[in-house]
């Protein structure tokens, strides 16, 4: 007795056929994704870093914003003077997370402030401003000032401080010179701050 091969029916070649472009069509859309993977995505309500905050002109313009509002609701006379740090999150829209520095009667004072943005209704509102409030009443500009308001050694003061982000700025600086690394260091966020008070001036 002979075996003779059944050939397959035109449906059953053509349902072949149909599941082998399937396959290579989802492989080929799966591959073309992979450039993608690592590219940082907001998550719905999480916070995250705002790209490039420190030189957005939108950025600016929001932290600009924030100022005028809150000078009309509160009639003051703030004037901006530049952003620290911007965070976004994604609600309806997307809530700023903004921490600024602004003039007060010429002293330089930080502020935190929320701006919601949904840019399809060409809506922007500030829900929030406050100024920065830290339990150290210590700050680098007062080192070595006060008479009898600290004792030498090491304190706390606040992260925020213009002239802490500055010289956190000048050690990121440093660094980067002495390092033969290709890929240049950026300064994220001050986590901790101290200084020294090595005497005192009378």
């Amino acid at each position: 007795m002979r075996a003779t091969p059944s050939i397959p029916s035109p449906s059953s070649r053509s349902a072949f056929f149909l599941l082998l472009f399937a396959l290579f069509a989802l492989r080929s859309s799966s591959g073309d994704c992979s450039q993608f993977h690592h590219a940082p995505m907001a998550t719905l309500g999480g916070l995250r870093d705002s790209q490039g905050s420190q030189n957005s002109v939108e950025i600016d313009a929001l932290a600009r914003f924030a100022v005028d509002e809150h000078n009309k609701k509160q009639n003051s006379l703030l004037e901006f003077a530049r952003v620290v740090r911007a965070q976004e999150q994604v609600v309806a829209g997307t809530l700023h997370h903004l921490t600024l520095e602004a003039i007060e009667a010429g002293e330089k004072k930080i502020y935190e402030a929320k701006v919601w943005v949904k840019p399809w209704m060409n809506f922007k509102e500030l829900q929030e401003f406050k100024p920065v409030g830290d339990a150290s009443s210590f700050t680098s500009a007062d080192l070595g000032v006060k008479k009898d308001g600290h004792k030498p050694g090491w304190q706390s003061v606040p992260t925020h401080d213009p002239q802490v982000q500055d010289a956190a700025n000048h050690a990121i600086k440093t660094i980067q010179q002495r390092s033969n690394s290709l890929v240049p260091y950026t300064l994220h966020e001050v986590a901790d701050a101290k200084a020294e008070v090595s005497a005192l001036l009378y």
